[in-house]
């Protein structure tokens, strides 16, 4: 019997098979839960792309529900909800793995950032998250989790990050608020703080191999972390592991974001 044993939930943002999304995916289906999904619209219905790439991932899972969702039509968000209401009744758990900037946008700097993507950049990467616990609230049961996925950027200058470190800023400050919120019905919010992994979203922002070497040398633990350390500790934050911890943002990096200067053998790693 695993901890996710007659455990429902909603997973949002899978891209493919390097998305932090399905590792975690992949360890709550481990432990039993039963999981629907959706996928970002396809722009040829012809040709569904996204949904195609999805199926190929979670079909062995046999999931009751898999559907397209605009995150920025509230009118399709609640469609999902409905689904997932009628499907499952009550579920468990949600995960948000969900950001977008232009790249015109995520490239410049951040005071050439327009105005028009600014405010794409947040509510796709900030504002969904509160558009999808207004939805759950309604059916998630006490002792549900909301977890959302943010990176170091949102609380330290991280050159290259640019527009989307103040989106995740903006999404760790709508975790802690969330939190106060729903924490009397019983539902916790928490954000996961991956290290650098070679995802889609990371091979926009570039420089991957580098950031790589940084934490090889400057992190406690001297290696980048995993796919599999992330989706475990995302597996923990959505299981009743994790039953009193709420409003927090969790880093898994290898300890990187605790270090205010360089260990002392950082110098001699870079001279090798």
């Amino acid at each position: 019997m695993g901890l996710f044993t007659g455990k429902k939930g909603l997973v949002f943002g899978i891209a493919n098979e390097r998305s932090i999304a399905w590792h975690i995916t992949s360890k709550l289906a481990e432990e039993g839960a039963e999981i629907g999904f959706t996928h970002l619209p396809d722009k040829d219905p012809e040709r569904p792309r996204n949904e195609r790439r999805l199926r190929q991932l979670v079909d062995s899972m046999s999931p009751k529900l898999i559907m397209s969702c605009d995150v920025q039509n509230d009118a399709n968000i609640d469609e999902v909800f409905t689904k997932a209401k009628e499907t499952y009744g009550e579920i468990d758990f949600v995960l948000h793995s969900i950001a977008f900037a232009t790249l015109e946008d995520l490239k410049g700097p951040v005071y050439n950032c327009s105005r028009e993507g600014f405010k794409l950049a947040m509510d796709i990467s900030c504002y969904s998250l509160i558009a999808l616990a207004k939805r759950a609230r309604q059916i998630l049961k006490p002792g549900g989790s909301i977890l959302t996925m943010t990176y170091l950027g949102g609380e330290k200058v991280i050159p290259g990050y640019n527009m989307m470190g103040i989106c995740k800023a903006a999404l760790e400050s709508s975790t802690e608020y969330l939190a106060h919120e729903l924490g009397p019905q019983g539902i916790r919010v928490n954000a996961l703080s991956a290290g650098p992994l070679k995802t889609l979203a990371s091979s926009a922002v570039g420089e991957i191999d580098m950031m790589m070497k940084l934490y090889e040398t400057f992190s406690p633990l001297r290696r980048p972390v995993t796919h599999d350390e992330v989706g475990k500790m995302g597996m923990v934050l959505l299981s009743d592991l994790a039953s009193g911890t709420t409003g927090e943002t969790l880093h898994v990096d290898g300890g990187f974001h605790i270090m205010g200067g360089p260990p002392e053998d950082a110098f001699k790693a870079q001279a090798k």
